[in-house]
């Protein structure tokens, strides 16, 4: 049976990730805050970092161009 366990860094990753996922005011700003983020996020949990990096930009538009009043 596989035990997953959660390390320190992903969950903090994750938390930073929801932290920085609601900026940028520009569509531009809004992809880079939300690439950042991912990227970021990838590198802490042991993933790829351009991956990381093109979710968060493309769930950071998706959000605020969906709730543009929480942004």
């Amino acid at each position: 049976m596989d035990i997953h366990t959660l390390r320190p860094g992903s969950v903090f990753a994750v938390v930073a990730l929801f932290g920085l996922s609601a900026c940028g005011d520009t569509l531009g700003e809004q992809a880079l805050l939300g690439g950042a983020a991912g990227g970021g996020t990838a590198v802490a949990a042991g993933g790829d970092p351009l991956t990381g990096a093109a979710v968060g930009a493309a769930a950071n538009i998706a959000y605020c161009q969906t709730y543009p009043e929480r942004c």
